[in-house]
């Protein structure tokens, strides 16, 4: 699996600085929008629309300072000492996690980067070779795979149903 971790983080680190750029831009939309609002009319139906801007420019600025923590939680995270695994290392933070998953199609593999922060998000392997999608240890499959070995079953929880999948490799 010899991915560049960092490259990755790297990676994960522009994704989230993408989404900051749009949240600050769109509070800063949303409290022109009512500031504009608020001073060309009397209107109630404009007050109440201001009030809505104000409302989104509200959620806008958590959005871009919860994007500022995750950055600098990534950024130290990246920076440390990265963890290195063997071929029986349990899984924790830092590691690469290919697992085997079954449904009723049959069998696939997915690739995991467990991380501090930036659930959810899908990774580019290099070149344009494969995907990996980022999980955090509070996410379900975080969880189910802290502490798993290559050779694990697991029971992952995923929308109410229960899912089994084998820990292929841990890297």
């Amino acid at each position: 699996m010899g991915l560049d971790k960092r490259e990755l983080m790297t990676q994960l680190a522009e994704r989230l600085q993408h989404s900051d750029r749009i949240a600050v831009r769109a509070q800063a939309e949303a409290r022109e929008a009512a500031r504009s609002l608020a001073t060309e009319s009397e209107k109630k139906e404009d007050g109440r629309a201001a009030i809505e801007y104000g409302s989104l420019a509200t959620g806008q600025a958590a959005r871009a300072r919860r994007v500022q923590e995750e950055l600098g939680a990534l950024t130290a995270f990246r920076e440390g000492e990265l963890p290195r695994f063997g071929r029986t290392s349990p899984v924790s933070l830092g590691a690469i996690v290919d697992v085997r998953t079954e449904d009723d199609t049959g069998y696939d593999e997915r690739t995991f980067f467990l991380l501090p922060v930036g659930a959810g998000t899908e990774l580019t392997g290099p070149g344009g070779d494969g995907f990996l999608s980022v999980i955090t240890p509070a996410s379900p499959v975080g969880k189910a795979l802290m502490g798993r070995r290559a050779g694990d079953c697991i029971e992952v929880t995923l929308a109410g149903e229960v899912h089994e999948w084998t820990v292929l490799e841990v890297a």
